[in-house]
């Protein structure tokens, strides 16, 4: 049969629609809503604008689509399938099931085309600011005349619930600033949520706020017309000094019995329902899944049209490997995840007389050398640099005009923040890092949860780790924050004790090819002695024994952070005063201590010594796994209060004398 464009469009926009509808009605489960009122739009970008091989979803120059609003799933895994990328008609039919491709939300998965997790709303947005902005620096750094080897757009479509997540705002404000003009996002303005219209909530002029923000903003009245849409993407690309916001009026639900109602939203049609639907559009009822043979041939051109555009592109960087070879392989090394052969040999090595030093700066110093060898590292922080410690000397910040800068003025914008970070690190070719006050990862919360989701490699800086903030006070100072991200699954948390465990962590943060958070102190804190004291290198195993006892222990202190040097004060000070053999455990990282195996751990600390002893300044929660039964922990399981830190630490039992005093009720039991 054959059809004239028109009819082919609405053929193929339909197939999307009704797989999708399919999909959630047999899941019993599912947001039919808006695949139905948004398969237009996916339709003209996946067909007429996205650069992509379904046969090779990991080619490096792609552009990059995201589907920011995650509950949508369906449309994209119907997509997905139609272009012909891994995913069956069988995979589409076991939508939400256990160990299926298709989950309810879209999981990072390169496999099979999909470039994040999406869900949270607003996630997706701000992760697309950090894709923009890895695009834009790769190509500043590799890019020469004639030879554009990273050039490409990064689309995503969003919702409402997007744009009134503040994460989205923050986001916004970023990628107008930076101006990232590659940047270009559809928004499915169907004015509708989960409890109605959004008029009982969200009456803002939402083209006025981006236009404020510096983003180039266009509106087309009719989001089921595939030529409007097409002219509005084409006016967004010739705009290059300013990210794109199309704003399409489309309709929930759109054929359906529900169509512009929030009942269409998060539950599946019905059996009337779908059917009415169906006869809607001219749909056959029968069979479910149905993929017109015309349909699935135009979308399936994505295989033949995507291998001649990588085969093009792989061509031109052979010619850039001629002029270029050392950028060439650096490039290619560098989206393999790669570290250069020398990367960690300007890093310092820190001695006892060059005095007490936080590891905040201990961290600078280390971040610093590192970044001479590794020159695909950037980030930056909220607002806080001079503090973090976390400035590339010699680079110029990352702007319009200095799109090769590696230092990245993220603003007070945490939660935007660790969202772009993942969003680097998700695009590939870049090591990224995001900084801040511990106390201030709350922010981030769902962009470090994220992180570990997809196990990309971001880096997370947080320092001003304890009540050793001092004067600032509990609104400044983290407790439960601690054992809040060691409670995150596939997520390292390193708290070191001195600037060569410092080192150490961040050589472990460097080479995991997974999220770590460094959790680094404001006070000053000695160097400890590599001469006297244990291997540092045990640092990468979680923890070790940094000073024994003299035969089998009667207690073991354990700690993390600052407070291994109150232990090893607190050792040498019992077997003076009391006769008290003790063994000194670091422990800057659980998370890793569990990757090894009984034995080790066994080695560390020996199951026969029942008294331990756990010294954190943070909550007491989870040290029972460690101390065990007839142990104890000096913890903070209240709010801090604001005096100098030292005081503080008074105040709450972290000196010498509480130590002894609770090691020796210990023994008394």
């Amino acid at each position: 049969m054959s059809f004239s464009s028109n009819q082919l469009d609405d053929l193929c926009i339909n197939t999307i629609r009704m797989l999708s509808a399919d999909a959630v009605e047999k899941a019993k489960s599912g947001h039919p809503g808006f695949p139905l009122g948004a398969a237009c739009m996916a339709y003209v970008l996946w067909t007429r604008f996205i650069r992509h091989n379904p046969a090779n979803p990991s080619w490096p120059n792609r552009d990059r689509f995201i589907l920011s609003a995650g509950h949508g799933s369906a449309m994209l895994y119907a997509i997905l399938h139609l272009c012909g990328y891994d995913l069956s008609l069988e995979d589409l039919k076991n939508f939400r099931q256990w160990g299926s491709k298709t989950p309810g939300h879209p999981e990072f998965n390169l496999s099979i085309g999909v470039e994040c997790t999406t869900g949270p709303l607003g996630q997706g947005f701000a992760i697309g600011v950090g894709m923009a902005l890895a695009e834009r620096f790769l190509a500043a750094c590799f890019n020469r005349p004639g030879l554009p080897v990273v050039d490409h757009y990064t689309y995503a479509l969003v919702s409402d619930g997007d744009l009134m997540e503040g994460v989205a705002a923050e986001a916004a404000s970023l990628a107008g600033h930076l101006r990232l003009g590659k940047l270009i996002y559809l928004y499915d303005d169907n004015r509708i949520t989960i409890e109605g219209n959004t008029a009982i909530t969200f009456s803002e002029n939402v083209g006025a706020r981006f236009e404020a923000y510096g983003w180039h903003v266009q509106r087309v009245e009719d989001g089921n017309s595939p030529d409007m849409i097409e002219q509005a993407v084409r006016n967004a690309q010739v705009e290059s000094e300013r990210p794109s916001l199309i704003m399409a009026r489309t309709h929930i639900g759109f054929g359906s019995p529900k169509q512009d109602s929030e009942k269409s939203h998060g539950e599946p049609l019905g059996k009337d329902a779908l059917a009415a639907t169906k006869d809607f559009f001219g749909w056959p009822q029968q069979p479910a899944f149905h993929v017109p043979a015309d349909a699935l041939a135009h979308f399936r051109k994505a295989l033949e049209s995507g291998a001649g555009l990588e085969t093009e592109w792989r061509n031109m960087f052979e010619d850039y490997r001629k002029a270029f070879p050392s950028d060439a392989e650096a490039l290619e090394r560098q989206f393999r995840g790669e570290l250069p052969s020398d990367w960690d040999n300007e890093i310092p090595r820190f001695k006892p007389e060059d005095g007490p030093m936080e590891t905040r700066s201990a961290s600078g110093k280390i971040l610093n050398a590192i970044a001479r060898r590794v020159p695909n590292m950037l980030g930056g922080s909220g607002d806080l640099a001079p503090s973090t410690k976390t400035l590339i000397a010699g680079s110029p910040d990352q702007a319009f005009n200095h799109p090769e800068g590696r230092n990245i003025r993220f603003g007070v914008r945490e939660h935007a923040m660790g969202a772009a970070v993942n969003g680097m690190a998700l695009h590939g070719g870049v090591l990224p890092f995001g900084a801040t006050f511990f106390i201030f990862s709350d922010y981030m919360r769902p962009a470090l949860r994220l992180a570990a989701l997809m196990g990309v490699h971001s880096i997370f800086v947080f320092t001003h780790d304890s009540v050793g903030v001092g004067e600032d006070g509990p609104t400044h100072q983290p407790i439960e924050q601690l054992p809040s991200l060691r409670a995150m699954a596939n997520f390292l948390v390193i708290r070191p004790a001195d600037p060569n465990e410092t080192v150490m962590a961040w050589k472990v943060a460097m080479e995991r090819q997974q999220p770590v958070a460094l959790l680094l102190t404001r006070q000053k804190v000695p160097v400890l002695d590599p001469g006297r004291l244990g291997d540092f290198t045990g640092v990468a195993r979680g923890a070790y024994v940094l000073s024994d006892a003299e035969g089998q222990p009667d207690v073991i202190l354990i700690a993390s952070g600052s407070e291994v040097h109150l232990a090893l004060e607190a050792q040498q000070t019992m077997l003076l005063r009391n006769g008290i053999k003790s063994r000194v455990v670091s422990m800057p990282c659980w998370e890793l201590f569990l990757e090894q195996s009984q034995d080790y751990r066994d080695s560390v600390i020996p199951p026969k010594v029942k008294k331990r002893l756990a010294i954190e300044a943070g909550s007491s929660m989870g040290w029972s796994k460690w101390v065990g039964d007839e142990g104890d922990v000096i913890s903070i399981d209240r709010f801090g209060a604001s005096a100098p830190g030292s005081e503080i630490f008074r105040q709450f039992g972290f000196t010498v004398d509480n130590v002894a005093k609770r090691v020796e009720g210990l023994l008394k039991d």
